[in-house]
């Protein structure tokens, strides 16, 4: 299924970032006090937060022809739940991820399916024009290209 998906221009994606950051330390705490307090798993703690509640997916970033291609492996998304969020120095991509399992299934042994929230920061190299940003959703990729800023052009003055 092939769609095209709008980006959003955003002035900032900072304020995402520091609010997927608070709540993978929120869950890194409970897991902590879960856990009988035990110092010196600060790491593991958080690390088992994250992987409960972020789904990073593999991507590609690619610069060809003055611009960028990014594909990132998002099968089994729906592309009306993607949002995509551009500034001229990042990409961000969300989406909120649910799989659920079935009595018709049977029982399940074994589920490796992504569930929760995808959520990608991508810090591109140079900076881009956000409001050519085209986004296509194709076989369970998301494909974008972004086209890079002309450079600022330099102005010359003569001096009398």
């Amino acid at each position: 299924m092939d769609a095209h998906l709008s980006v959003r221009k955003s002035n900032s994606i900072l304020s995402e970032i520091e609010r997927m950051r608070d709540r993978v330390m929120q869950r890194a705490y409970d897991i902590f006090s879960r856990s009988g307090e035990r110092p010196g798993r600060e790491v593991g703690n958080w690390l088992e937060a994250e992987s409960e509640l972020v789904w990073n997916p593999a991507m590609e970033l690619a610069e060809k022809d003055n611009g960028f291609r990014i594909e990132v492996a998002i099968a089994g998304v729906d592309p009306k739940d993607i949002v995509i969020e551009a500034t001229p120095e990042d990409i961000l991509i969300k989406a909120d991820v649910h799989h659920e399992h079935t009595a018709k299934k049977g029982e399940v042994h074994v589920c490796e399916f992504a569930h929760g929230s995808l959520f990608r920061s991508i810090r591109l190299p140079r900076r881009i024009d956000v409001d050519k940003v085209k986004a296509e959703f194709r076989n369970g990729l998301l494909i974008l290209e972004a086209p890079a800023a002309e450079a600022a052009r330099k102005i010359l003055v003569d001096a009398a």
